[in-house]
């Protein structure tokens, strides 16, 4: 086992619906405005899932763009993790779903859930298997199809959640560069605070858990959000510290989509201007373990991250969960492993 390995990203894609739902679409479903949308959270329009689509199909596509991005075939990855909080179905896992679309015929697979912080507790977990000498490329994926989850009348949670899909290849990368240091965290006591109540093992489908909407989205909104803006500088500067680096140091944050407000608030806590801050919350709205990579791959292809940048990726969600890492961007395999 080497802990030395240097472990990163070298091919990042995404996928979202083509389906858009604006805010003045959602004026004429519940009792809410753009203005006031805009206002709270910065959301402008979602992506929508189509009806003959599942996560796993989302999953797929931003998979073989990531496969393009990095130049490798499917057959060379050893191990696809997806962190979803909305599977295709309870079992098998989606993770198995994609390994069949794609045709990654040697890879191991299995779902990660962490809520909103998915993707970056897959991205860590999944490094640790490279550089423990395990496997060599292996594909993380974070995919939602939250509209399916979510209470159309409870005008709290429907405004605020999209769909869409974003993965990312690791391998092993140029020494120096790659994931520098990450910090996961979480908090079970604030699990009610976000969950979906009904569905599972607690709470069995039944015609009573239908009738009180007990298989949609139930948050409390005030709670989450104190608890966001605690601890995204929190994660953030841990992460950092660990990596040897301070926020000064800092090219482009990537923090999870949820809130303009909370990402505001953890670039303050950061010191950072908003020019070095990714957001594209407006467009996409809250796409939870898809947030991160989605914004990740914008920033990327938009220029906005260029070779050797420290970037900072930051999220929360569900369980309560919250992670960040810290990255030197390069793209680059280190084809001497």
């Amino acid at each position: 086992m080497s802990e030395n390995k240097a472990v990163g990203i070298i091919g990042i894609g995404t996928y979202v619906p083509e389906k858009i739902m604006t805010n003045k679409d959602l004026e004429s479903i519940v009792e809410t405005s753009d203005e006031w949308i805009v206002d709270r959270t910065g959301i402008r329009e979602r992506r929508i899932i189509a009806p003959d689509m599942a996560t796993s199909d989302l999953a797929s596509r931003a998979a073989q763009k990531a496969l393009e991005d990095a130049g490798v075939t499917a057959d060379e990855i050893d191990l696809i993790i997806v962190a979803t909080a909305t599977p295709d179905m309870s079992f098998p896992s989606t993770a198995c779903l994609v390994q069949a679309n794609i045709k990654a015929t040697h890879a191991a697979a299995f779902d990660l859930a962490a809520g909103c912080s998915g993707f970056v507790y897959a991205m860590v977990t999944g490094s640790q298997f490279i550089k423990a000498g395990l496997y060599k490329k292996i594909l993380v994926i974070g995919a939602e199809s939250l509209s399916t989850i979510l209470d159309w009348t409870d005008r709290n949670t429907c405004v605020l959640f999209g769909d869409g899909a974003g993965a990312a290849v690791l391998a092993e990368t140029t020494p120096g560069y790659g994931i520098l240091a990450s910090q996961l965290g979480a908090d079970g006591i604030g699990g009610d605070l976000l969950k979906l109540p009904a569905g599972g093992s607690r709470n069995p489908a039944t015609a009573e858990t239908v009738a009180q909407r007990m298989h949609f989205v139930h948050m409390s909104g005030n709670e989450v959000f104190k608890f966001a803006v605690k601890i995204m500088g929190e994660a953030a500067i841990k992460a950092l510290k660990a990596a040897g680096l301070s926020a000064a140091d800092v090219d482009c944050l990537i923090p999870h989509q949820a809130n303009i407000r909370i990402i505001q608030s953890a670039a303050k806590r950061l010191k950072l201007p908003m020019d070095k801050v990714m957001v594209n919350v407006n467009k996409y709205g809250n796409t939870s373990a898809a947030s991160i990579p989605i914004a990740l791959e914008e920033a990327v292809h938009g220029g906005k991250i260029k070779q050797g940048d420290i970037v900072v990726l930051v999220g929360f969600g569900a369980g309560l969960t919250w992670a960040s890492a810290v990255i030197k961007w390069g793209k680059e395999a280190n084809t001497n492993c």
